[in-house]
């Protein structure tokens, strides 16, 4: 399922990308931890590297951090001083598993056609009552970018049909604008939604 350029770029990139300056989402971060118990139980989905792991668990929550790349995994896992594994989000197959899951720029690499999967293995993965967050570029058409790297490119009301058709419930979206690692204006759209 996986974009065979996005992979070759994450695996030849690695050590750049995971160790870029990159300015931490404290806020997403806060207002998502601000909605799970003390020292729940997050699957942290494509961590890259391995950053917003390190923050939620300096905050006492225990964090699975995973990504579909083996070379950025291996980058994450001497970040933070802890095994990392690697998960292609096709293969999450997790029954009940965590209380929150956090993907933060990493399911917009998943095509249109398959997303609705993957977002039902990450319903599956949640506890009841379990909060999801995923950040997507906002568009109107998939397609890859100059690096090429595959996008699904989903508009707000997309990515709310999916969730609401999938059983999600409080479905939050949020716009903003911001950049992303090619440096271009871009149009970011941040979900948080409860099993």
């Amino acid at each position: 399922m996986a974009d065979e350029s996005t992979s070759a770029f994450y695996d030849d990139n690695a050590a750049t990308y995971a160790s870029r300056q990159r300015t931490l989402p404290v806020r997403r971060l806060d207002a998502f931890l601000s909605l799970l118990p003390p020292g729940a139980a997050i699957l942290d989905l494509g961590c890259g590297g391995g950053q917003d792991s390190a923050y939620m668990l300096s905050k006492g929550f225990d964090v699975t951090p995973t990504d579909g790349s083996p070379a950025i995994a291996k980058q994450a896992a001497s970040l933070l001083k802890r095994p990392v594994a690697v998960l292609r989000f096709e293969d999450l197959d997790e029954d009940e598993a965590f209380d929150g899951v956090w993907a933060e720029a990493s399911l917009l690499h998943v095509p249109r056609a398959s997303l609705p999967d993957v977002l039902e293995r990450v319903r599956g993965a949640l506890r009841p009552g379990g909060t999801f967050h995923a950040t997507f570029k906002a568009g109107e058409a998939e397609g890859h970018d100059s690096l090429g790297r595959y996008y699904n490119y989903p508009s707000a009301e997309l990515l709310s049909e999916m969730l609401s058709n999938g059983g999600w419930h409080n479905i939050v979206i949020s716009e903003g604008d911001g950049t992303g690692y090619d440096g271009k204006p871009t149009r970011w759209l941040a979900v948080r939604t409860q099993k």
